[in-house]
């Protein structure tokens, strides 16, 4: 967190870039209908990045009252733009029927995006959040982004081919609460931790047993694991495993988004779940003052390596070094963290399918490039930037953003989501970001981002001329 008493210059309210900025259309345009939309598409502009009273604000500045020379060139009259279609596209638009289902989109983006910055408010108690509701929300928005994308997609495919037949995109559902996650609404897959909850109190009668602690651990691991068939995935490389809804249709999961299940339904059991993060692993465990019968070995195994998996036996994970003496000493993390845990994951995830055609590129990739530069042609060429898969980042872009409401003064997040604004030629938002970011950076690490952002800024003036001049897209040689 930044002290109070950061010396300051100027306040900065800044909202992302619309995400329906960038669509993936797989197929080239073809016809004037769908050029038309192509248009359309482009000027849609939606900042839906909010804070808790609608805005984020940031400071521009440091504690050595240093002022960032390009924060004030490009951040001291900010404009706070909202849904905006041109007058071009506009008439365009008239005469196709995607003008509603953008703006029905759109609602249903906002509205998601609304809703989950509502649930992780700190104008809320940290206990009071949900982690399924805000992981939901995040799912939701997610696939009303995709969704639209396949509409868009099959659009472009139904122009090229002109005797398919016209698909009706008529939905049966209204608002995002009845938008469907693989077969259910989000109400439903609420209700599905509450039918989980209720088939370990089944367990329970069958056994015939009363209220002990190992003994209820001992029934949510078997209806978790044995009956519903629950399974960590080691390496998360499948969106399945990310996605709250997904993993409760699949039952493969990564290990925080079983944490999350396990959390809440044993919320439900009136059972208080808690945990840490211990190196690259995510610990939970019941709240109780004997921790020593949760290592208790049982047929070869302790309820505390049941609930976590094979990471407290793997002797290169830190999780392994954690017993009934070191346990009570872990910090534990709030239900903020473990929501920050998981949009970390998708954004890296999401990151990964991106950047995945250009083995090897690291978001800070062109940081070292203009770092190491040697001459004029080399510092051109370090602003070349790769062609990346739009969908997945701009998926890794609306995880970032998320997070940023969670933790606006993180310099390091702020960093990678300029970075990936900039690899979606977002100039213009990607100089805020990182100008920001230099405000909050160790002096080390400004002085790493500040030639980046100078060519940065002028990729963004000599875009913008460009586009003025309608003479196409920008491209650096």
């Amino acid at each position: 967190m930044v002290d109070e008493s950061f010396s300051c210059k100027a306040l900065l309210y800044v909202e992302a870039p619309s995400i329906l900025e960038g669509l993936s259309h797989q197929q080239m345009l073809v016809g004037g209908a769908v050029k038309e939309l192509s248009a359309a598409m482009a000027s849609l502009n939606v900042y839906s990045r909010c804070g808790f009273d609608g805005r984020v604000g940031c400071w521009i500045g440091n504690e050595k009252g240093r002022w960032n020379k390009l924060a004030a060139a490009s951040t001291m009259a900010p404009k706070k733009r909202r849904l905006s279609i041109s007058s071009l596209a506009s008439s365009a638009l008239a005469e196709t029927p995607y003008t509603s289902r953008a703006k029905f989109y759109q609602e249903v983006l906002n509205d998601a995006r609304e809703k989950f910055t509502q649930e992780i408010s700190f104008q809320s108690k940290d206990k009071d959040i949900s982690l399924a509701k805000a992981l939901l929300y995040v799912a939701s928005e997610d696939e009303a982004f995709m969704a639209f994308n396949r509409e868009m997609d099959a659009h472009s495919l139904q122009s090229e081919r002109r005797s398919a037949s016209l698909a009706s995109h008529a939905t049966d559902w209204t608002c995002m609460e009845a938008m469907p996650l693989s077969g259910k609404n989000m109400n439903d897959w609420m209700v599905e931790l509450d039918v989980i909850a209720r088939e370990v109190e089944a367990e329970l009668v069958s056994r015939e047993i009363g209220c002990d602690l190992v003994e209820v651990l001992d029934a949510v691991n078997m209806v978790l694991f044995k009956s519903r068939g629950f399974k960590r995935s080691p390496v998360l490389v499948d969106s399945k495993c990310a996605y709250l809804h997904s993993v409760l249709s699949s039952g493969y999961c990564s290990a925080i988004l079983l944490s999350v299940i396990y959390i809440e339904v044993c919320r439900r059991l009136n059972l208080t779940i808690v945990g840490s993060r211990v190196g690259e692993d995510f610990l939970i465990w019941p709240q109780t003052g004997n921790p020593e019968e949760l290592f208790k070995v049982i047929s070869g195994h302790s309820l505390f390596g049941i609930v976590n998996g094979k990471c407290v036996d793997d002797p290169r994970a830190k999780a392994s070094d954690i017993n009934s003496n070191s346990l009570p000493g872990l910090e534990l993390a709030t239900n903020r963290d473990i929501i920050g845990i998981a949009l970390a994951n998708l954004m890296r995830l999401h990151w990964k399918r991106a950047s995945r055609a250009n083995h090897g590129l690291m978001l800070t990739s062109p940081l070292r490039s203009v770092d190491h530069a040697d001459d004029k042609s080399s510092k051109t060429n370090c602003l070349n930037v790769p062609l990346l898969r739009p969908q997945d980042l701009r998926l890794a872009i609306m995880a970032s953003e998320r997070l940023l409401i969670l933790q606006p003064h993180n310099w390091a997040l702020r960093r990678d989501h300029g970075m990936m604004l900039y690899y979606s030629r977002e100039y213009e938002e990607a100089v805020q970001e990182l100008s920001i970011c230099m405000a909050f950076a160790p002096e080390e690490e400004a002085e790493v981002l500040e030639p980046f952002v100078e060519k940065l800024h002028l990729l963004r003036v000599e875009s913008s001329w460009k586009s003025q001049g309608k003479k196409g897209h920008l491209t650096v040689s």
